[in-house]
């Protein structure tokens, strides 16, 4: 340190000017900045600009670090000290897990019911307020290395401070009294300042100390007051702390490359189970399993990854932006040119033939020469293809009518060739799309899709909350509705969820099933609404039970053999009971734009209550 410098004020990281008041109030600037980048659409981006135009802007740091900023990476917002068993939290912002406000049961939420989403709490952060499951908390596994690597390195650095008898003069300061602001100081927070105390080690490793020692506020900056007299020891210290921080670094650098992409991670989002990913990649994986590729956890996250209802995570991208910013903008610019050249072609085949839906078996006859070149394309490549409804064109000219815009990404599963070309596959839904625009390629039709997804566990809980009614429901407090047992508690639930017995099985022995004359059965679509998502469930499946037992044409064995014994799952039954019930496409067509699995469940039942009232004509319905 320079023998004739008397007070230093740590500024290094920019104007602090620009800073609010509290620094976990400012951390949703990335994620806002994420979102507004979406509109890059509507006014003419620089060069520059358009390199990252489909990803959220990276505020690259233009000044050296300084030790304040390098351990606010580190402090959790709440109790402002080094992380503790850090969690991310739905909204991106990351705290100690001991921090976790208090829990309480969450009430009028029957889907999914899993025991690990029962309890909630309300986010402790202004900006979101919003009730989070507790099993969307688990620890942040990079997160928590990253402060490991660095506290183990300061704390070894802390010994030699105390072998050599070395410490630095500190005073915490409000953020507004350091940028020089008189107008502030009367009002300034009294816990945020206190007289300069010394603490063992050089700048980096006092401002730790006092950070985990829980006497500097993550929002407040510091003053460091040097030695008049030079000290040898704090000259040979000095250069041992920049090591150590670089040592930090680079063990922490080999923990932030995504185990998707192999690459510095870049927009990170943190899962329920607490592993990272780029989003793009995130992306990637949703396409074919919704489970983590890591702990092969069920992720809840909505598989959309909009970043309003899916922020980034907020200190990693923090960490990023600070160490390795050249590295970043590097990243930034490979993403956005491999997602241009993306963008330019038609990504998906797509078979004008009939109706499919997600988890659910389509077979197909192939005779057509074009459909052929298709499916050996597809055979060639990673075995998808996209399936859509033909569209009765009004007009026999109306090119862009030929086909509903709505579809189902299939995966072909086993294919068997004939002599004469002809072919029979097997394909199995994967998920759905919307065309976006579409041409031709060799005589078949070829388009640029979206992905459809639904909403979010939390969001679907949601939901539920607010349109159910909870208790007073009649379908749900009738013991006798349940195709499975007579107790429709949610122990009895949970119970028989459990067991993994198939709802249509276990229905053959329920005394009571649900039938249209009893007076606790929905009568109208506005009863409907109000019912629970599981009431809803129990509805449709004691239907199938019914109808079953009255060995009605559309439940033979033969079907079943096809399409599987009738789901228990409410995810999976509402795609099961379209495939099977013979509803004209139109009506099944309804299914693919639908967000939620309790929007789904209410389509299936409005059905039920149709065929119950009206009994549908099965004109132009096939039953195999």
């Amino acid at each position: 340190m320079s023998p004739d410098s008397s007070q230093v004020a740590e500024t290094s990281l920019g104007s602090h000017s620009a800073r609010s008041s509290g620094e976990h109030e400012r951390n949703g600037d990335s994620g806002g900045d994420a979102t507004s980048s979406t509109s890059h659409h509507e006014e003419e981006p620089s060069e520059e600009e358009k390199a990252t135009s489909s990803f959220p802007p990276v505020a690259i740091p233009q000044h050296d670090t300084g030790p304040r900023d390098i351990v606010r990476l580190y402090q959790c917002p709440l109790c402002s000290k080094p992380f503790h068993d850090p969690v991310t939290l739905p909204c991106g912002k990351s705290i100690c897990r001991t921090c976790l406000p208090q829990t309480h049961i969450r009430s009028n939420i029957t889907y999914p019911g899993l025991a690990d989403r029962l309890q909630g709490f309300q986010c402790p952060f202004e900006d979101c307020r919003k009730e989070h499951a507790l099993g969307d908390c688990a620890v942040d596994v990079i997160l928590k290395k990253a402060t490991q690597y660095m506290k183990e390195q300061l704390e070894d650095r802390r010994a030699d401070a105390a072998r050599l008898n070395v410490s630095t003069r500190i005073q915490p300061q409000d953020t507004w009294a350091a940028t020089g602001m008189p107008s502030l100081r009367d009002v300034q927070d009294e816990t945020l300042t206190s007289s300069s105390r010394p603490v063992e080690g050089g700048r980096l490793v006092a401002t730790w100390v006092m950070a985990a020692e829980g006497n500097l506020r993550i929002e407040a900056e510091i003053v460091y007051q040097d030695n008049q007299e030079p000290d040898m020891s704090i000259e040979k210290l000095e250069p041992c702390e920049k090591e150590a921080l670089k040592r930090a670094q680079d063990a922490t650098r080999s923990e932030m490359d995504c185990q998707v992409c192999y690459a510095l991670y870049y927009d990170p989002l943190t899962t329920s189970c607490g592993h990272t990913f780029c989003r793009n990649c995130l992306h990637r994986i949703l396409d074919h399993s919704r489970y983590c590729p890591i702990c092969r956890r069920q992720l809840t996250v909505n598989p959309l990854l909009n970043r309003s209802s899916c922020p980034s995570n907020e200190t990693i991208t923090k960490i990023i932006e600070t160490y390795w910013a050249d590295d970043l903008r590097a990243r930034g610019e490979a993403v956005a040119n491999e997602e241009a050249s993306r963008l330019q072609d038609f990504d998906v085949p797509l078979f004008v033939c009939t109706l499919s839906f997600p988890l659910m078996p389509t077979f197909l006859h192939v005779f057509e020469p074009r459909y052929r070149l298709m499916l050996r394309r597809a055979l060639d490549g990673d075995r998808t293809f996209g399936m859509v409804l033909p569209r009765r064109s009004r007009s026999g000219d109306d090119d862009d009518a030929h086909f509903h815009e709505l579809g189902t990404l299939l995966r072909i599963v086993n294919v068997q060739f004939y002599p004469d070309g002809r072919s029979l596959i097997e394909t199995q839904g994967l998920s759905r799309f919307r065309v976006l625009r579409h041409g031709w390629l060799d005589g078949y039709t070829v388009g640029k899709t979206e992905r459809i997804d639904d909403m979010s566990l939390e969001e679907e809980e949601a939901v539920e909350a607010t349109e159910a009614t909870p208790v007073q429901s009649p379908v749900s407090s009738e013991p006798n509705l349940s195709p499975i047992n007579g107790s429709n508690s949610p122990t009895s639930r949970q119970r028989r969820s459990n067991s993994g017995s198939p709802t249509s099985q276990s229905s053959k022995t329920s005394p009571n099933p649900t039938t249209p004359d009893d007076p606790s059965a929905p009568r109208s679509p506005s009863d409907l609404e109000t019912m629970p998502t599981q009431a809803l469930m129990e509805y449709c499946t004691s239907f199938v039970a019914r109808m079953r037992s009255q060995s009605v044409p559309w439940l033979t064995e033969r079907l079943l053999a096809i399409y599987g014994e009738c789901p228990d799952d409410p995810a999976v039954f509402p795609w099961w009971f379209a495939s099977v019930l013979p509803v004209k496409d139109m009506e099944k067509y309804r299914l693919l734009g639908t967000s939620s699995v309790r929007h789904r469940l209410k389509i299936c039942a409005s059905w039920i209550l149709e065929w119950e009232t009206s009994r549908w004509s099965l004109n132009d319905c096939v039953i195999l």
